[in-house]
């Protein structure tokens, strides 16, 4: 894969990310890490605005935010024009959030999903395209409003 993805997570998150960067290198993914770097508690919008500005700005093409429930994170970088963050919880919804929505951050829940739901996750997001068409209208309302 030739993508740069961000990513950034809060305590709750941080072991899980340790996994999905394990995964990401794996596959050559050159990615940026916004932290955090340990289990002490901090708060998620720090991270979470530090993956949204990388999106919006072109620095990464990709995002992925983690914390505990996963809804503090995407909310965040939500905030960002150019982000489409979707809360995931198995590959099916993954799956349909780049199909549908044209996904490019992935929100996890922490506490709630295993690593093993998690790489089957990332395997699809990463390998499912958009599928445009009726979506593409959808797609384009959520930032404007607009039927184009």
């Amino acid at each position: 894969m030739k993508i740069i993805v961000a990513i950034g997570c809060d305590h709750a998150g941080y072991e899980l990310k340790a996994s999905v960067l394990s995964w990401l290198q794996s596959k050559g993914v050159e990615t940026i890490d916004f932290g955090t770097s340990s289990l002490l508690s901090v708060d998620y919008p720090d991270f979470a605005h530090e993956v949204g500005h990388a999106i919006q700005t072109g620095r990464a093409e990709i995002g992925i935010v983690i914390c505990g429930s996963g809804n503090g994170v995407n909310m965040t970088v939500n905030k960002y024009s150019k982000v489409r963050s979707a809360l995931c919880w198995n590959k099916e919804i993954a799956s349909l959030a780049r199909q549908h929505n044209n996904a490019n951050v992935l929100a996890l829940p922490a506490r709630y999903i295993t690593v093993d739901e998690v790489i089957e996750m990332l395997e699809v997001f990463f390998t499912t395209a958009f599928e445009g068409g009726r979506h593409h209208n959808r797609v384009n309302k959520i930032f404007t409003g607009i039927k184009k």
